[in-house]
Order: structure tokens, then C-alpha cells, then sequence
């Protein structure tokens, strides 16, 4: 079940032999992240991206409690090389697993877009940062870095999938803030709602 986009097909077979990378460098099969358990699995843009990061924030103060009720995990996937996944969940408090995909080769396989498209801050709910100052803010933490956290075309999505081959909901982000709700996404997966800022619950 896909949500109102145009139909979103996600084609398990292409999917079977790409892997993804854990913050030891160890390569993961992607169809093992949602293989035993239904599985919310959130594509991020790079790791500069203040709006990726004001939405992992939101997303990694889910209660771990209210996903074991539910039987159901989260991950979150970026584009970027693994070795900055250690400093983006310090950066974020973000309590579950995340992996990347370096080479987008899963981006890729999803149709997940390249573009440079920005959306309307004002559409989201967990955007906690004006377009301008967010942009400056990761304009200079990439400058301190001195190097790409991954490809800042690369747009990210929102599924979920399993146990196995199932897909209980897709989309693909058309833009920079047109992000899935956290709680739609709670919601479609069956776990209890939290209340954000900018969504009480």
C-alpha cells in the first residue's frame, strides 16, 4: 500500500543484493534491515542538511517502548560515507540504528529523486529553523568539515517494509521539506502518536 502519490513500486528483487554500511564500516544487506519485523525506514539527504537533522532529532525521541508494543523498528539511512554516522547521531541524539549508502546504490533502486528543489518550511512539522539561517548554518559546518557529508542533490523518502517483502507505505520526497509527517508515519505503522512542537499530540 503506497501512500496518495502515484503509485510507488518498490522492487524487492533489485533490492535483495545492495548492501548498506553500519558505523563500523560493516556492510549490511539492505532486505535484513526489514526482513524479521515491520520496519520504518527513513532515507535522509547529507548530513549537512539542517532539515534532515531537525527531523532525525524529532524522529529519535519516538519512545522505544511504544515501537516494541507496536513490533515495529526504525532506521534511518544517509547518503553519506559511514565514518560520519558517529558525530550525525551525537549531533542528533538519534537512538536507532542508522546506516549509510555511500555509492546511493538502495537510493537509487527506491527512484529516490536528485534534484535541488526547497519546499515550503512553513509545510513542516519539524523544521525548528528559518531557510536562511538553517542554509548558513550548514553551509558553515560544512566549511569546518572541509568535506561532503553526501551528494546534496540526492532527495530523500520514507517507507515501510516488512516482515519480508511487504510495503505498507512509500513515498519519495519531491523536494527538501517534503518530508513525511513522523506521527503519518506512526500512524500507518500502527504505533501511538508523540506529541512535537509543531504536531501536539
Amino acid at each position: 500500500m503506497a501512500d496518495d502519490q502515484e503509485e510507488t513500486v518498490v522492487d524487492f528483487e533489485k533490492l535483495q543484493d545492495l548492501f548498506v554500511y553500519d558505523e563500523s564500516g560493516q556492510n549490511v544487506r539492505f532486505s535484513d534491515v526489514y526482513k524479521h519485523q515491520k520496519t520504518i525506514i527513513v532515507f535522509t539527504r547529507h548530513f549537512h542538511c539542517f532539515v534532515c537533522k531537525n527531523y532525525i532529532e524529532d524522529l529519535g525521541i519516538v519512545p522505544h517502548e511504544n515501537l516494541q508494543t507496536a513490533d515495529v523498528g526504525i532506521v534511518a539511512i544517509g547518503p553519506a560515507p559511514f565514518k560520519f554516522i558517529k558525530t550525525f547521531k551525537e549531533d542528533t541524539d538519534f537512538s536507532f540504528p542508522l546506516f549509510t549508502d555511500p555509492e546511493r546504490k538502495v537510493y537509487k533502486a527506491l527512484n529516490l529523486q536528485e534534484n535541488l528543489v526547497h519546499g515550503d518550511s512553513r509545510n513542516s512539522k519539524h523544521v525548528k529553523q528559518n531557510l536562511f539561517m538553517g542554509t548558513l548554518k550548514s553551509t558553515w559546518n560544512a566549511l569546518k568539515v572541509g568535506e561532503l557529508e553526501g551528494n546534496i542533490k540526492q532527495q530523500g523518502g520514507a517507507f515501510i517494509l516488512g516482515p519480508g517483502d511487504v510495503v505498507h507505505f512509500a513515498h519519495i520526497d519531491k523536494n527538501s521539506l517534503d518530508h513525511t509527517p513522523i506521527n503519518d508515519l506512526l500512524e500507518k505503522a500502527g504505533v501511538d502518536p508523540v506529541s512535537f512542537p509543531k504536531d501536539r499530540r
